[in-house]
């Protein structure tokens, strides 16, 4: 999987560059993440890459030429890569989407900042919006590194163990209580069935406790529990 960001702070993604799930991917080669500084592009001696916005109103905007042009460098070595734009308007993302732009083979993560990006680079040089959640941040980098981790762990070969991916939202429940030594501390002992050797029992112990989770923790997840497998 190729990771192309477009950003006016790379400096920022050495956060998941260097270390954890994604460090060991890119050393494996089964990722590999550019980060692209956007006033590279700039056309002007103070390497702007924002303007005041045509109406008035508050903030800057980003320019169409800066991105167009980064977008375009970056299209010379992946001429199919799907373009997105981290956006409060976009498609929320969640476990399902993960999986399906992990199939993808190059992905373009546009980071905007101020008020976002000219509207005529959303209308015709995106792929498509994605959001992280109801609410707005600083810039869309950390939004970015999220759907990096998201799209990451689902790629062969990432995790340590292909087990891990068995976590909350991967049936459409979240995660049952995980437990480990010491088996009491503070009078608190961990549950029986898990220290009894039994897997079927184990097995069945976690479903019913993922279920209520999910009951309790977020009930508008729950499917019908004769759909889930």
């Amino acid at each position: 999987m190729y990771f192309d960001v477009i950003t006016l702070f790379p400096e920022m993604f050495t956060a998941i560059t260097g270390e954890g799930v994604i460090a060991r991917g890119i050393k494996k080669s089964l990722l590999s993440i550019n980060t692209w500084q956007l006033r590279d592009f700039s056309n002007n001696k103070h390497r702007n890459i924002d303007d005041a916005p045509y109406g008035g109103g508050a903030g800057m905007v980003m320019q169409v030429k800066p991105i167009r042009d980064c977008l375009s460098h970056i299209k010379q070595n992946n001429p199919d890569t799907t373009v997105i734009y981290l956006s409060p308007q976009g498609q929320k993302l969640d476990n399902k989407l993960a999986i399906e732009l992990s199939k993808l083979k190059s992905i373009t993560l546009l980071c905007g900042r101020y008020e976002g990006i000219d509207e005529r680079v959303i209308q015709h040089d995106i792929d498509r919006e994605i959001s992280i959640g109801d609410y707005v941040i600083s810039g869309g980098e950390l939004g970015a590194m999220v759907v990096i981790d998201a799209v990451s762990r689902q790629i062969s070969g990432v995790l340590g163990n292909q087990d891990s991916l068995n976590d909350s939202f991967s049936n459409g429940l979240l995660d049952y209580p995980h437990y480990t030594r010491p088996e009491t501390i503070d009078n608190q002992s961990v549950p029986a069935v898990l220290l009894s050797g039994h897997q079927a029992n184990i097995d069945a112990w976690r479903a019913e406790q993922a279920k209520k989770n999910t009951r309790k923790k977020r009930p508008d997840l729950l499917i019908p529990f004769s759909k889930i497998k």
